[in-house]
């Protein structure tokens, strides 16, 4: 039987490789994907009180959390005759939402989805890892899914697995300023974006990036203030705090303490889980040496990209485009061989494909969602990835930086 290879797909169409038409793919995808949400599915109820509700309602929340900022309103109670759940994101992502909130739902859905989506895909095309472009296209379509998935529910998640990616790539062409931008506004979407600043350790000007990610904290912290006042910000962030501390304690989520959980009974502190993976993600930065090496650093950002979600206690299946891009950029940088190629298939039948209707259904409710497969073969490939960067166990392929200017 032949080995596998990820880099030799000779059977893949051609047209398949090129990345032009992928991003024409990508683009049909949000449209089509968001038509139907908005046209086709039309309203739904849920059973507290009976209150209709869209079927993009997140969209909702992110809109109407603009015109609550605008109107020194809570941001973060609930307002069920608007849309149902809490608005958990920053005053800052509130105010960024403007610039969606003043056009018609439909328009503003479509233009949403397509900056997630879009921007996605522009981070992945543009990584400066290859000479040939067809592990890129490889990539992408291995996270289409995910994509969709994601965009369905009008999440924030691929746009947040983008700035991630973009802060890698302008580490790699040394744009230190744009690097702290795109760290800067993951945290302002999503605190656990942040991890990602563990990318600037690898890269010299540091104390640049330490300058400029101070100035674009300071920068996205205060730029509400263009529309309220210092009082009702204190009071936001206030809240906003609040509700996250609130919010710890309200689930395991698809993650490795809803893993330990469901396999095993485990009942574990949540604090303690993360400090045990935060200190595992860090042990291999002790191999100074790599830091000058492509493959390790493409390591690593595969392992942030997962990592953010596998101790995310709230990760939900939406989430998971983040995890599956750090799967993709994983699996496609290095050489295949059987234990890698047999990791990526379970983690793309129980991540990508169980949550839709290729899959069995009573699979989906007797195994998949009790057991918390669609978040176990990502741990497990976090966990190879961790070996892999601490023991040395991947190959250097000849990788080459795109033009750094």
């Amino acid at each position: 039987m032949m080995r596998p290879s990820n880099a030799e797909a000779g059977w893949f169409p051609k047209i398949f490789k090129d990345l032009r038409f992928i991003g024409l793919v990508y683009l049909l995808i949000v449209l089509i994907a968001t038509g139907i949400k908005y046209f086709v599915l039309g309203i739904k109820y849920y059973q507290e009180g009976g209150l209709p509700y869209t079927h993009y309602n997140n969209y909702i929340i992110f809109k109407q959390s603009f015109f609550h900022l605008l109107q020194h309103k809570d941001l973060y109670l609930a307002y069920p005759y608007k849309y149902w759940d809490l608005y958990k994101y920053s005053p800052t992502f509130s105010l960024l939402m403007g610039l969606f909130a003043f056009l018609p739902d439909f328009a503003g859905l479509v233009m949403w989805n397509l900056l997630n989506a879009l921007l996605l895909y522009w981070a992945i095309r543009s990584m400066p890892i290859l000479a040939e472009q067809k592990e890129k296209a490889y990539i992408l379509w291995f996270i289409t899914q995910e994509m969709l998935t994601s965009i369905q529910e009008a999440q924030s998640n691929s746009l947040l697995a983008a700035l991630i990616i973009l802060a890698f790539n302008a580490f790699e062409k040394r744009k230190v300023w744009l690097a702290a931008l795109f760290i800067i506004c993951s945290f302002y979407i999503k605190l656990f974006g942040i991890v990602a600043a563990v990318l600037f350790l690898f890269y010299p000007d540091k104390l640049k990036f330490i300058g400029w990610s101070f100035l674009w904290g300071v920068f996205f912290l205060l730029i509400p203030m263009v529309v309220i006042t210092p009082e009702s910000l204190w009071f936001q962030y206030n809240n906003w705090l609040r509700l996250l501390a609130q919010d710890h304690g309200a689930s395991h989520g698809l993650s490795v303490m809803g893993w330990l959980y469901t396999w095993f009974g485990l009942e574990v502190n949540k604090l303690l889980v993360v400090l045990i993976g935060a200190l595992l993600f860090c042990l291999p930065l002790i191999k100074f040496r790599s830091y000058g090496d492509l493959t390790f650093r493409l390591l690593y950002l595969s392992s942030i990209l997962i990592w953010i979600v596998i101790f995310n206690h709230k990760a939900e299946s939406p989430t998971f485009v983040i995890a599956m891009c750090g799967v993709g950029i994983w699996y496609f940088i290095q050489p295949a061989n059987w234990l890698h190629y047999t990791l990526v298939i379970l983690a793309f039948v129980f991540t990508s494909l169980s949550p839709t209707d290729l899959f069995p259904r009573f699979l989906r409710e007797y195994l998949v969602i009790p057991y918390v497969l669609k978040a176990v073969f990502c741990i497990f490939i976090w966990f190879r990835i961790v070996s892999q960067a601490l023991l040395g166990g991947y190959k250097t392929r000849p990788l080459q930086y795109q033009n750094a200017n």
